[in-house]
């Protein structure tokens, strides 16, 4: 495959274009928050169609979600009323962790000849407040076989202290509507967390589902469905709008979390995660359910793909 890579500043933002010529796939990432604002393809006119809600975007739409991908990190979704404690030490942030504030640092530079992007954050990007620890994550996007497989690599530089984080990537996926989106789940065993005012209570639900279209109403999306992997052979999910043309296959095959999410607008979220949001009655950020530990001097990686594919129906 050959690759090309450019960057280019809009709007006070700056920002890598990443393209395989070959079989016509570009993304495009914003240093700041390091998030996909464009997963395109060129179509048989030579156009780029684009698969992600708002795509190629940079300014802020007049109501609504108002991103593309957002990068979670080092905790999920939120902190009850914005703060929790760490080992004893306080920690805050917003919605999703500080992540998506901070200005990423380039870590592959040659990203023409490997066909993949690289960014770095580590101390001093971020203050205790926002994480105590000495630890760093290298985000990495890769084109490969059509597909974006997107990689985090943890490193705990601590010596003494196990590291707990929970991060993830918020990919909203593009429709022409808020009805004519369709997502296919595989079978297996699935169990929903709820979570009323976005913190789980004690509530679950397990799920027998025999694989096909989403069995959930699309009305409650704005609530979030949160489903862990019990027991899920195949984790192949299909997001698929037959107007537009656009599908992507996601590959989560090793992850252990997925939360489905929409406001209402013509798109769907389907997040791979590696945590949970905070319960209602919280628990101390070590403690949070689906909290992920690195060891002492030792690193973390994990991955997903997504496949974007221009078809006229899937």
């Amino acid at each position: 495959m050959k690759f090309s890579h450019r960057e280019e500043t809009r709007d006070g933002r700056l920002l890598d274009i990443l393209t395989e010529d070959e079989n016509g796939v570009r993304i495009i990432v914003s240093r700041l928050g390091a998030e996909l604002i464009s997963i395109a393809r060129r179509d048989t006119s030579g156009a780029w169609i684009g698969f992600l809600y708002r795509d190629n975007e940079v300014q802020p739409p007049e109501k609504g979600w108002a991103n593309h991908a957002t990068v979670m990190g080092y905790y999920l979704h939120r902190l009850k009323d914005g703060r929790s404690f760490y080992r004893g030490r306080e920690i805050h942030g917003g919605t999703h962790g500080f992540l998506r504030q901070t200005v990423w640092h380039r870590a592959e530079i040659d990203a023409a000849k490997k066909g993949s992007l690289t960014y770095r954050v580590a101390k001093p990007d971020f203050s205790s407040y926002d994480y105590p620890l000495n630890v760093s994550l290298d985000l990495t996007y890769e084109i490969n076989n059509d597909g974006i497989t997107t990689r985090f690599h943890f490193e705990n530089h601590e010596t003494n202290t196990t590291a707990h984080v929970s991060f993830g990537l918020h990919p909203g996926f593009a429709a022409s509507s808020f009805e004519s989106f369709k997502l296919r789940m595989p079978q297996g065993k699935y169990r929903r967390y709820f979570s009323p005012d976005n913190f789980l209570s004690e509530e679950t639900e397990e799920i027998d589902f025999a694989g096909g279209e989403m069995p959930f109403s699309r009305e409650d999306l704005p609530r979030s469905y949160i489903l862990q992997f019990v027991d899920v052979p195949r984790r192949q999910f299909l997001f698929f709008d037959p107007p537009g043309g656009r599908s992507v296959s996601i590959d989560l095959q090793n992850t252990p979390y997925l939360t489905l999410w929409s406001d209402g607008g013509p798109f769907l979220c389907v997040e791979p995660c590696w945590g949970l949001t905070d319960h209602q009655k919280q628990r101390a950020f070590e403690d949070k359910a689906g909290i992920q530990t690195i060891p002492p001097g030792q690193g973390l990686t994990a991955q997903f793909t997504m496949m974007p594919q221009l078809v006229a129906s899937p």
